[in-house]
């Protein structure tokens, strides 16, 4: 027979921990597969990995920093401690399962009854049933609940690797290949050992590229070193720090007045007609950084600077902060450039479309993760069908529930400029609504909002196909707020109103309690 539970929650990463917070009062149960917190900040960071936010910027409203400031970047390791003294000051690992696989989900209650989220919770009648796997145990326990919070992200666990023509892929290849999923696992004297002395190739230009090609190039100092070769697709802008000309960096994207600036859901005719006027203020805003970036790195000299506009990276939560070592490594030759949209391998390396090759000892895949793949593992027919949009983007109200699954959250699905108080504010929205507080819109009001937020992304950028709301963040909280009951201005008087920027503190519960 099932164990039963009124709350289960799969991950135990930012926002598995966020969710047993906020539904502590249910008791949960949170299933992670590994043996430690931290999801992808324990199992696909590097050594050298950073934060890409500013640490005030990446908090739990109700448990800030130790030491707070906007000018560091925490390690990795700094994080999780974090992470750990979050759960430990909250009572929460007593909640966790470690060691613990989902490995199936099975749908047993009636559609029709469960058709309004949270109607179940406190009848005992249980919707999902859940199969788990304990430390690579053949004996799978099943554990039925009320409602399931999916907290897998997007990312790790499964890795996303090209498709090759036939005999053209890594079997050809006599060197080795490796993905940044197996490459985070090394510590740092397998990673070294791994590239030193080694001509070394690594695919892609995003953050995790960005840190392999540095820890790379800082492994072959010596004068057998090799240079270690980055094969790019698509360039990104990226972003030395958080000051631009001098000035902070959150004037542009991250206070109310900036954000008013841009489209957003819901927004009606006249302010429809504000930001069309306002095109041309975006776009000299965009022109603005970019011109500071051109002056500041080095991109026309290697060809990294992309065609497309800063605003459209910002848009897609694609801007990569750079290690501070990264030009310099390029600039002694040990991080070299190589522009190439499609690419195969061949015994001794890789060949490329204009029939160029290079040789290669180790090649590094740093393309990306498949988090809907690993969904869809789990979740059964009809439902996994349905985390689908034309968009490739997960059609999610408020980032949180999907239309047609009922009874079933997904939290770490929506990106932003500060992915923590973005999974935090819709867990404590999550609480609310299963706790009676309000009741969600129909199923056609839902899919209209989707369905707009999904037609902004495509307005605003090219790279629509993500969940990213850095644009319209604020307004994305201010509904939040309203559908809680709480106040959508968060700040002391309209000045920082308009012109301080936002972050996770300005939503500390407690102020609601006092108001």
């Amino acid at each position: 027979m099932p164990i039963f539970s009124k709350i289960g929650i799969i991950g135990a990463g930012i926002s598995g921990i966020a969710a047993a917070k906020q539904l502590s009062q249910f008791h949960p149960m949170v299933f992670e597969s590994s043996d430690s917190l931290g999801g992808v900040w324990k199992h696909c960071s590097f050594r050298t990995t950073k934060l890409q936010t500013p640490r005030c910027d990446y908090e739990f409203s109700d448990f800030p920093w130790t030491k707070r400031d906007n000018s560091s970047f925490p390690s990795y390791q700094e994080v999780l401690d974090y992470l750990y003294s979050y759960a430990t000051s909250f009572d929460l690992l007593k909640f966790v399962k470690f060691n613990s696989k989902v490995v199936e989900i099975r749908f047993v209650g009636d559609r029709e009854t469960t058709a309004e989220v949270g109607s179940f919770i406190g009848t005992g009648k249980p919707v999902w049933e859940v199969a788990v796997q304990t430390n690579q145990s053949e004996i799978v326990e099943w554990y039925s609940f009320e409602f399931l919070v999916v907290c897998t992200g997007k990312y790790g666990d499964e890795p996303k690797v090209p498709l090759f023509p036939q005999n053209k892929g890594p079997e050809v290849f006599r060197g080795k290949v490796m993905h940044s999923m197996e490459y985070s696992k090394l510590d740092e004297e397998g990673s070294v050992e791994l590239v030193k002395d080694k001509k070394v190739a690594v695919v892609g230009y995003k953050k995790s590229a960005i840190d392999m090609a540095v820890e790379c190039a800082e492994a072959n100092q010596g004068p057998e070193g090799q240079a270690c070769t980055m094969i790019i697709r698509t360039l990104h802008w990226t972003v030395p720090h958080y000051s631009i000309w001098g000035l902070p960096f959150y004037w542009f994207y991250s206070t109310r007045f900036s954000q008013f600036l841009h489209q957003r859901p819901n927004q009606g005719l006249l302010r429809t007609i504000l930001c069309h006027f306002a095109s041309p203020m975006r776009q000299g805003i965009s022109k603005f950084i970019e011109s500071y970036l051109a002056w500041k790195l080095p991109l026309r000299k290697y060809g990294l600077k992309p065609d497309h506009p800063f605003e459209e990276d910002y848009a897609s939560c694609q801007m990569a902060i750079l290690p501070e070592s990264f030009f310099s490594e390029a600039d002694k030759g040990k991080i070299m450039f190589k522009r190439a949209s499609r690419w195969w391998f061949w015994e001794g390396g890789i060949e490329f479309e204009d029939n160029t090759r290079l040789e290669a000892d180790v090649v590094l895949l740093s393309t990306g993760f498949d988090g809907k793949k690993k969904v869809r593992s789990i979740l059964p027919d009809p439902f996994r069908s349905l985390l689908e949009s034309p968009s490739g983007a997960m059609p999610l109200y408020r980032g949180t529930i999907h239309p047609f699954i009922p009874n079933m959250a997904f939290v770490g699905y929506v990106e932003s400029v500060s992915n923590l108080h973005t999974a935090e504010i819709r867990c404590i929205w999550l609480a609310r609504l299963l706790g009676g507080q309000f009741k969600l819109p129909s199923i056609e009001k839902m899919l209209e909002q989707t369905t707009t937020e999904m037609e902004i992304m495509r307005n605003t950028t090219r790279f629509y196909k993500r969940n990213c709301i850095s644009t319209f963040s604020i307004n994305h909280s201010d509904e939040i707020c309203e559908e809680m009951g709480w106040s959508s201005w968060r700040k002391k008087n309209w000045f920082s109103e308009a012109f301080s920027a936002y972050n996770s503190r300005d939503y500390e519960q407690h102020k609601e309690d006092k108001a």
